[in-house]
């Protein structure tokens, strides 16, 4: 469902209804004539969609977590919220940036249109940069030919699973977090689709190599193991972006997690 579309209908449709009683119906109608009921509650929720729909386009705007390939830094069932101006403003329904702020960084936690089919939002970890040679072999991260330097910190007890996960410490530029990675599982990326640059990528029975094509990032999941990221799909363009996370507003399950984020 685009909501951002059908908020900008509601918008332009309370909108017409406001200003057809602005500027004609009110003054066709006697002093003491009440507004048709239509007229009056199409134009009474204008500006309050006006104002919900320029904070959600412009400003931020919330997601829910629905998936675990983002453990432990984000759970399932999380609320968070999404800065829609750090990388640019951008056009709401179209999504094209019209105003060039800032470029992801790495270890930003990005919310995107998943590229294989753009009506999906989907969230993960910006790992490679335009340009950059990414390679995730036997379960280790280079970038550019450098190891990214992992710490093992204990295990990760999964709450509605009952079992533990090797958890590890990882900086990605300035942003340090936790991933988890699975010794018992396979290395090789399976069920890879044909996506386009598909030929920037080398796959073996290690993992996969790309270089990241220009106006693209490669993106990955805190939960290594059970994550559908660019390993899989490819390359995330830059006119996919939504926005940054950066703050978890609720959790029905634990309140603990209100203001947590890595």
């Amino acid at each position: 469902m685009n909501f951002a579309l059908i908020l900008f209908v509601l918008l332009l449709a309370s909108g017409l209804l406001w200003m057809a009683d602005r500027f004609y119906a009110r003054k066709h109608r006697a002093a003491d004539a009440p507004s048709p009921w239509w007229v009056e509650y199409g134009a009474s929720f204008f500006p309050v969609i006006l104002i919900v729909f320029g904070l959600r386009s412009f400003i931020v705007e919330p997601f829910k977590i629905p998936s675990g390939s983002m453990i432990p830094t984000l759970l399932v069932g999380d609320f968070i919220l999404v800065n829609k101006f750090t990388y640019g403003i951008r056009l709401p329904v179209i999504n094209q940036k019209i105003i060039d702020l800032n470029d992801p960084k790495r270890g930003d936690v990005m919310v995107f249109r998943y590229p294989a089919d753009p009506s999906l939002d989907y969230i993960k970890r910006v790992v490679g940069l335009p340009g950059d040679k990414v390679e995730y072999i036997n379960k280790r991260l280079q970038i550019n030919g450098e190891a990214v330097a992992i710490d093992e910190s204990g295990t990760y007890l999964h709450p509605d699973r009952l079992y533990y996960s090797p958890q590890f410490s990882e900086k990605l530029g300035e942003v340090e977090h936790s991933i988890l990675i699975e010794r018992e599982a396979p290395a090789f990326v399976s069920q890879v689709l044909n996506y386009p640059y598909r030929d920037n990528c080398t796959y073996t029975s290690g993992g996969v190599s790309c270089t990241v094509p220009a106006g693209h990032y490669f993106v990955m999941g805190d939960n290594r193991d059970a994550s559908s990221d660019s390993r899989v799909w490819g390359f995330v363009p830059d006119q996919n972006i939504v926005g940054r996370a950066f703050f978890i507003w609720f959790n029905f399950n634990d309140m603990k997690r209100i203001g947590r984020f890595h």
